[in-house]
């Protein structure tokens, strides 16, 4: 079974939002989602590039 949404299902959505939320919360919600991302994506950054250090840096932390 897939999960395809249809067009009037969207509006459902964004109608029940805006009801639970209102208008003026949803751009903070939106503002608050983008930096939580931002904040991901950021510490995915740091942990490739701790892996991809050369192992001789590694050591020379260590000591």
């Amino acid at each position: 079974m897939t999960l395809m949404i249809m067009g009037w299902q969207w509006i459902a959505i964004v109608v029940v939002v805006l009801l639970l939320f209102g208008g003026k919360k949803i751009p903070e919600l939106m503002q608050g989602l983008g930096k939580g991302m931002s904040a991901f994506k950021k510490g995915l950054n740091e942990v490739d590039e701790e892996m991809n250090k050369p192992v001789d840096e590694t050591k020379k932390d260590e000591k």
